[in-house]
């Protein structure tokens, strides 16, 4: 296997992040709902008052998977991980680099003193679902996702 590396992001990654975010919603069969533009992506990634965190998989300098996570606060547990997106581009899965990359999820989790990690699985992605299971992840049916759009751009 070729010199796999697990690192954190750095601002220089966000277009090869977003282009596997854009492969992500094809995967979910929802590509024409990525809307983030770079620059926002870039800042609220890197800016002064970043949001989210990731790391990256990386091989001769391209980004082959990722972990994106910001924190979720409950009021019940106090602060969580929340880990948005996980993926690892079509043509290196199943050789590790997800476990590789939610390990450091774990650890990461860990050493901020998180007592766990919270995310969402599509029903129907097997794939995913038995990955999950392989750490004894517990699933949620009670749940009902929601949202609210509040401020729509022309």
């Amino acid at each position: 296997m070729n010199n796999i590396t697990i690192r954190r992001a750095e601002r220089k990654d966000c277009l090869q992040l977003l282009e596997l975010v854009r492969e992500l919603a094809v995967y979910e069969k929802a590509p024409n709902e990525v809307t983030v533009t770079p620059e926002h992506f870039e800042e609220t990634g890197f800016g002064e008052n970043p949001v989210w965190w990731a790391f990256a998989a990386e091989v001769d300098g391209k980004i082959i998977g990722f972990a994106l996570y910001y924190i979720r606060y409950s009021t019940w547990k106090g602060a969580r991980m929340y880990l948005e997106d996980i993926l690892v581009t079509e043509s290196w899965r199943g050789k590790g680099i997800g476990k590789l990359l939610f390990n450091c999820l774990i650890e990461e989790a860990k050493e901020k003193g998180w007592k766990a990690i919270s995310w969402q699985v599509l029903e129907w992605n097997e794939p995913a679902i038995n990955f999950y299971k392989k750490y004894n992840a517990s699933f949620d049916p009670e749940w009902v996702n929601c949202s609210l759009i509040v401020n729509s751009e022309s």
